[in-house]
């Protein structure tokens, strides 16, 4: 696509290019310490990626229900990618009071 103003990119016409093209997906970290997700809550994007850091001498999932299952050794990562917007409350199976949420938007 080619905006032109004036043989320049106008302000209008960057901020129209900028709207046609995809956002690119970002690496979200979280890390486990202490028995806590930190942060607990984050904003996501779908098709973001959701990166698990153990730092804990003990293994961790994060669980939720019908959407992922996703196990993380002792201080190492795992990861899952965001498919759908909304809400979602995960949780550790071995340790279900730890808690967190990520916030999927479009």
């Amino acid at each position: 696509m080619r905006i032109a103003c004036g043989g320049r990119l106008g302000v209008a016409g960057l901020g129209l290019l900028l709207s046609v093209l995809p956002a690119e997906a970002a690496t979200i970290e979280v890390t486990i310490e202490k028995l806590v997700f930190k942060p607990a809550a984050v904003n996501a994007r779908v098709g973001d990626t959701i990166k698990w850091v153990n730092k804990d001498v003990m293994a961790h999932t994060a669980t939720a229900d019908g959407k992922f299952d996703v196990v993380i050794p002792p201080h190492q990562s795992a990861s899952t990618v965001v498919t759908k917007a909304g809400a979602i409350e995960y949780y550790c199976r071995f340790h279900p009071n730890m808690r967190g949420r990520l916030e999927v938007a479009e």
